[in-house]
Order: structure tokens, then C-alpha cells, then sequence
């Protein structure tokens, strides 16, 4: 009567989210690394571009799956599933890639110690 819950796509979309993590992690780093060295401006509002992007849209579909094969394990179809899945991961990427510029231009400000999180 049911079919069996996507197990595979379940460890699939945690895969590829904690893979694209890691190299929009490593990008992220090596930006504000070079921004630290030169000081530039450019450099930092540049960030946001498909350097970042693309890793970011990797994280997004991974967790996508990742919730959506999660709920499918419940008993729900695909469909019910997707229709889950895809609206939570759209406004939590949404929410994360605001708070992230909001965070470069908090740097492009006033350096890393305009990041002073005892202050909060």
C-alpha cells in the first residue's frame, strides 16, 4: 500500500548540503582573507556574487531534500513532502543570505571587531 521512505535521498540531500557547506565555508573564507589583505571595498561587495552563490544554492537544495525525505519517512507523499520542504528552506535561505550581507557590511564598516558578540 505505501512505498518505501527515500532513505537514499535522505543521507543524498545531507551530503550534498554538508559538502556545499564546506566549500561555501572555504570561499567565504578565502574572500575575507584577501578583502583582510588589500582592504578594498571591491573586493567585499563582490562577495555576494557566484562565488558564493552557487555553494549557498547547493546548501538550499540539499536541506530541501534533506526535509522533504524527512517528512516523506511520515507518511506523507511527495508531493505533500516538496510542498513542505521547499517553502521552510526558501525563507530560511532567504532569512540567512540577508543576515550574511548584513553581516559583510557590518565588516566593510568597522573591521572584525565591529563583530563583538559579548556585546549582545
Amino acid at each position: 500500500m505505501y512505498s518505501q521512505p527515500p532513505y537514499v535521498l535522505l543521507l543524498a540531500g545531507f551530503l550534498a548540503a554538508v559538502t556545499s557547506g564546506y566549500a561555501f565555508s572555504t570561499a567565504l573564507q578565502q574572500s575575507v582573507k584577501e578583502w583582510n589583505l588589500k582592504r578594498s571595498t571591491r573586493i567585499l561587495a563582490s562577495l555576494r556574487g557566484p562565488k558564493l552563490q552557487i555553494p549557498f544554492l547547493g546548501i538550499c537544495a540539499g536541506v530541501c531534500v534533506f526535509l522533504a525525505s524527512g517528512i516523506q519517512i511520515f507518511g506523507f507523499s511527495g508531493k505533500v513532502a516538496y510542498a513542505m520542504g521547499l517553502p521552510m528552506t526558501l525563507l530560511s535561505g532567504l532569512l540567512i543570505w540577508s543576515q550574511l550581507g548584513k553581516i559583510l557590511v557590518l565588516i566593510e564598516q568597522g573591521g572584525s571587531k565591529a563583530l563583538d558578540l559579548d556585546s549582545f
